[in-house]
């Protein structure tokens, strides 16, 4: 397909893969607001000098995933092969980001029909708006990755089959922590249907990550700090969710849809004039 020029509005929590690694699954929309998901990407193996944050503009040449059937689903030509354009800012009350997301690109409300959408693989990412928000919880989760899949990475990197460079890799590389719990929204969309999603977005990951250090490692008051954040905090803007379904569950399960990102935009004060 080309050259693309993308602005990224998506990063999820590192994932390991046997094929690729720890992988990172990026999203973002085009200049015209259409979505596109960049995946696989070894997103911490990149050069810095390629590294992305949410909201960067970046230019790469694309080509349709031929493993993933989700319509917006592409992987770089060569991951080496990132141009960052540098960042869209928050000036003037998030304007640019408003425009381009929000203005320029479709915003689902209703549950239903993003459902239908996926299982019948119209898309599988999306900008959504609750209209209210519930309750912002989290679960136990794994405290270790699986360590079968973390002996599958290596010995494929033994074998030259992950990532180029392999040896680089076993000597330097150290696996991203994995998170012990499971972070949710709790929500009612504009029909009145209830519903809890899966947060997967990488700051989420993080801001937890940040809180258990601030808190001298106790995970309770950590944990109330991410919540303060997404549920207190977040609950005063206008609050949109970047929804994406998983490849495995995309046709079929009751409800494909993951939240992963989140958009806290503030409100409009005023209304422009014309």
């Amino acid at each position: 397909m080309g050259r693309e020029r993308i602005l990224i509005t998506v990063k999820t929590y590192p994932t390991l893969s046997r094929k690729h690694g720890e992988l990172v699954c990026t999203a973002g929309v085009r200049e015209d607001s259409s979505w596109i998901r960049l995946y696989p990407i070894p997103f911490r193996l990149l050069d810095y000098k390629d590294r992305y944050a949410k909201f960067d503009w970046i230019e790469t040449t694309l080509v349709k995933s031929s493993s993933d059937p989700r319509p917006e689903t592409y992987h770089p030509v060569d991951s080496n092969d990132i141009v960052n354009h540098g960042n869209l800012g928050l000036d003037d009350e998030w304007r640019e980001r408003r425009r381009i997301i929000l203005e320029k690109g479709q915003v689902q409300t209703r549950l239903a029909d993003i459902i239908t959408a996926a299982h019948e693989n119209r898309y599988s990412l999306t900008v959504f708006k609750p209209a209210k928000i519930l309750d912002f919880i989290w679960e136990e989760d794994d405290r270790d990755w699986n360590p079968d899949k973390i002996q599958q990475m290596r010995n494929a990197a033994d074998q030259g089959e992950l990532f180029a460079g392999g040896d680089d890799w076993r000597q330097t590389f150290n696996l991203i922590p994995k998170l012990p719990y499971k972070f949710s929204y709790r929500f009612a969309d504009a029909a009145g249907r209830e519903s809890e999603l899966q947060v997967l977005d990488w700051e989420a990951g993080q801001l937890y990550w940040n809180c258990l250090r601030q808190c001298n490692g106790i995970e309770s008051l950590a944990l109330a700090k991410v919540r303060q954040k997404y549920l207190d905090t977040f609950r005063n803007t206008d609050l949109h969710f970047f929804l994406g379904t998983t490849k495995e569950y995309h046709s079929w399960a009751l409800n494909p849809w993951v939240i992963i990102g989140v958009f806290p935009i503030p409100h409009k004060h005023q209304l422009e004039l014309l």
